[in-house]
């Protein structure tokens, strides 16, 4: 994977070397803004996993651990970096592997139930959002549905005692989404902070998009990361290298960006989200192995 996301890196150079240039001469102000709000996605993270157990959690080791969890996401596809470390760090809090699994589990479907709900009613206040191809995010929006379809075509076709496990599975997960909703707080922190993460993602989007000077609306913005985020899980890639890039391009490009600004505002949304804090991530992840906390 990571070989293969290096050649094509070097494959597109001068595309990457125009977008670095057009990031050069961009609004600072905005490109801080969107800095900011990346620092704040790895809190919004901590306070939905906070949501999704009842135990209280070290909150400065918990942020430390998203951060972490940010730079392993960047090593290992769909999601395993980020799973691996929040699963090893909730172990180290005194929860079984079971319950940290499960506590997981939660907190994923709220961020997809969130980024799924969010992009569905922008596409009904905006009946026509996207200028270029219109049936381009609409069709996308759908991927994740077509994605679920398949994985329960799948488990239908699994044998009995894996049939039997993934519905063990789905119990815990249901009976501890009724714990969840039973203390305000901890639905409060849950949700608030699965939206929070989804909003400020796509803050750090609309944030390059202005530095850039692209005339998008934020509301554009906003559908065309939901729409691409969703549909760059069906393609599992380390930190969705490639699959959420060539995703935002092309949601970017349909809400009325120009191909070249959609590429350079996916550059710059790519450094201030993984690139530059993905050498300290893999410090603080070796500082937190290291004093047990993983």
């Amino acid at each position: 994977m990571t070989a293969a996301a290096g050649w094509l890196l070097a494959a597109h150079r001068h595309t990457m070397d125009a977008g670095a240039d057009r990031l050069a001469v961009a609004d600072r102000d905005w490109l801080l803004a969107g800095g900011a709000a990346a620092l704040a996605t790895w809190v919004c993270a901590a306070v939905a996993q906070q949501g999704a157990v009842a135990e209280r959690l070290p909150a400065g080791r918990l942020v430390a651990a998203q951060f972490a969890a940010c730079a392993a996401n960047h090593v290992l596809p769909a999601g395993v970096g980020a799973s691996a470390v929040n699963l090893r760090f909730l172990t180290r809090c005194g929860l079984s592997t079971a319950r940290s699994a499960t506590a997981l589990a939660v907190k994923a479907a709220a961020g997809a139930l969130v980024r799924f709900a969010l992009a569905a009613v922008l596409l009904l206040a905006s009946p026509r959002p996207l200028r270029l191809s219109p049936a381009v995010p609409r069709a996308s929006l759908l991927l994740p549905a077509v994605g679920c379809a398949a994985v329960a075509v799948l488990a239908v076709a699994l044998s009995r005692p894996v049939r039997h496990r993934a519905r063990s599975a789905v119990r815990r997960v249901l009976a501890d989404v009724r714990a969840v909703h039973g203390s305000r707080s901890r639905a409060c922190a849950l949700w608030g902070g699965s939206v929070g993460f989804a909003l400020l993602h796509a803050a750090v989007l609309v944030a390059v998009v202005r530095a850039l000077e692209v005339t998008v609306p934020a509301g554009h913005v906003l559908l065309a990361y939901l729409v691409a985020s969703g549909a760059a899980v069906l393609l599992p890639t380390p930190g969705g290298l490639g699959s959420l890039d060539a995703a935002l391009v092309l949601t970017l490009t349909a809400a009325g960006a120009p191909a070249a600004a959609a590429l350079s505002a996916v550059f710059g949304y790519r450094m201030l989200t993984g690139w530059l804090p993905l050498l300290p991530g893999l410090l603080v992840l070796a500082l937190l192995t290291r004093r047990s906390v993983l």
